[in-house]
């Protein structure tokens, strides 16, 4: 087995998870003018439509925030050391976003669950979002998207673990499911140990996904590694991806247009990734499964036993 890189957020080490809010003065602070809110929704209604970066001190917050405009960053004073555990708005997720963009660095999100099956840390609704160095955990879904085709996502050096579920007859929540956006991107990063869907699953015209590890080995009843449903243009490339024996669906590391298509997959360019089964599994899938009716380019790919290339289905 090709060995994963590790690509973790660099603030992960050495923090536990006993953290919690000590702070006495103000948790979230607006950098622009110093004012201190002790709620993070009071420091996103103060910023209004304006463009500013709230501070998050370290600590562990119950929090959510519904941003409804303007450009906001969010960012850990420390990285890694501002946790929102579980704080949920409108029934969706700790951050709701529909501003003009929201930038995310440095933050842990967790534990987000509710009815519906679809909780989640992000809820993107509209606008561009940015996200570096978080972490995701320990929740239905780390983010979830609605439609906006204008938009760009672009996730960079952040960690996916234990996220998604296929259970209580709702339909399956993903580790990140995006809807159709303008383009998704995402780069040095890591996922494992998913708890069911797929690990990327986006309806966005252009996708870029670079550089990441995938490790499967402990997921549970886990899908497609990346599910491109609608079909995408881009590139797949730099990857590691190890399956797992826990599978909802083996069929296929990497599915494209399974849903039918309505975007171009011409040209989409997967090549330079490493593929493997995890020790002890023993089973004969595809890297690529590809419902859609365009000429894909599939090359320089290193793939394991039992795997093969390409089935067009």
């Amino acid at each position: 087995m090709a060995k994963l890189p590790l690509i973790i957020a660099s603030f992960a080490l050495g923090i536990t998870s006993a953290a919690t809010a000590q702070n006495t003065t103000a948790p979230f602070t607006i950098q622009q003018t110093g004012e201190g809110f002790y709620k993070l929704a009071d420091a996103v209604e103060a910023i209004a439509e304006n463009n500013a970066t709230i501070i998050i001190a370290p600590g562990t917050y119950g929090d959510c925030a519904i941003q409804k405009a303007g450009r906001i960053t969010y960012k850990s004073a420390i990285p890694g050391r501002a946790i929102l555990d579980g704080g949920i708005c409108e029934g969706k997720a700790s951050l709701v976003l529909r501003g003009k963009a929201a930038y995310i660095d440095g933050i842990i999100f967790q534990n987000q669950r509710v009815p519906d099956g679809n909780g989640a840390g992000i809820r993107i609704e509209r606008g561009d979002l940015y996200i570096t160095n978080a972490m995701f955990r320990n929740a239905e879904q780390a983010i979830l998207s609605a439609d906006d085709p204008s938009a760009e996502i672009v996730i960079d050096r952040s960690t996916f673990q234990r996220l998604g579920r296929c259970d209580r007859g709702l339909s399956c929540a993903h580790s990140v499911y995006i809807g159709d956006f303008g383009s998704l991107k995402v780069t040095n990063s890591r996922f494992e140990k998913g708890s069911g869907g797929h690990y990327v699953k986006s309806r966005a015209a252009r996708a870029t996904i670079t550089n990441n590890s995938f490790d499967d080995t402990q997921g549970r009843t886990t899908n497609y590694m990346i599910d491109l449903p609608a079909g995408a243009t881009g590139v797949i490339s730099g990857n590691v991806f190890v399956q797992g024996q826990d599978k909802e669906n083996y069929s296929a590391f990497i599915a494209v247009a399974a849903e039918g298509g309505g975007n171009s997959s011409s040209g989409l360019n997967i090549h330079s990734n490493k593929a493997s089964l995890a020790p002890g599994v023993d089973r004969n899938t595809w890297f690529v499964a590809d419902w859609s009716s365009d000429q894909l380019r599939i090359a320089n790919n290193s793939l394991g036993r039992g795997l093969s290339r390409y089935e067009r289905r």
